[in-house]
């Protein structure tokens, strides 16, 4: 794993434990941000980078579930790795359903941190890749005029150019030329890659 491409959050109230965390990853040669409250983490300007959020399940402001959700609403993707003093297993199950890479109850060992960051970069890294991808396809769905945008949708549905010429009361020829211009721009070789491009922006598809 490439420790200089990544970046390590951490928020913890307690500056020493904040600290220690820092030296010890900074150790391992991450890249590291501590904060002791959870509303400067959100404002802080997180670069594109593969990342990970070592977060105190118990903070003065808001608890580490009610950051995750925060984080979810603003769109801020970084795995994260709960640290705790106090957990207990329905808070536990609440943190991994929504998506944490693991839980960690004090004292936990330092091989124990370090692995659960290696998985969490490693996620992060994938969602990434997804993210980058998902840009890609909007900026191209961006180039489409209303009516290619409509025609892209229908297709995506799984519906036939003669059902599109049907729906839209127009020539079967004007959809035929409309739905080569949405292959073009959208640079897709097949319907199948139109659709599953459509999937990955949370456009209504076809299904089986």
């Amino acid at each position: 794993m490439s420790t200089k491409s990544a970046i390590i959050y951490i928020v913890d109230d307690d500056v020493s434990i904040g600290k220690s965390l820092s030296l010890l990853l900074g150790s391992n040669g991450f890249r590291v941000e501590t904060f002791t409250r959870a509303e400067d983490f959100l404002v802080y300007k997180h670069p594109k980078l593969q990342s990970c959020l070592v977060l105190d399940m118990r903070l003065p402001d808001i608890n580490g579930l009610a950051l995750q959700e925060k984080m979810d609403e603003q769109g801020i993707i970084t795995p994260i790795v709960f640290i705790t003093g106090h957990g207990d297993i329905p808070m536990t199950v609440k943190a991994m359903k929504a998506g944490a890479v693991d839980f960690l109850s004090k004292p936990f060992t330092e091989k124990k941190l370090l692995d659960a960051i290696t998985v969490a970069i490693s996620k992060s890294k994938i969602q990434n890749k997804s993210q980058a991808e998902k840009a890609k396809i909007k900026g191209r769905i961006k180039t489409l005029s209303p009516r290619e945008y409509e025609v892209f949708c229908f297709v995506a549905q799984g519906m036939l150019n003669k059902q599109i010429a049907s729906k839209r009361g127009t020539s079967l020829q004007t959809i035929k030329i409309h739905r080569g211009r949405v292959m073009q721009k959208m640079q897709a070789k097949t319907v199948t890659e139109l659709i599953q491009m459509a999937q990955k922006v949370n456009i209504p598809v076809a299904t089986n």
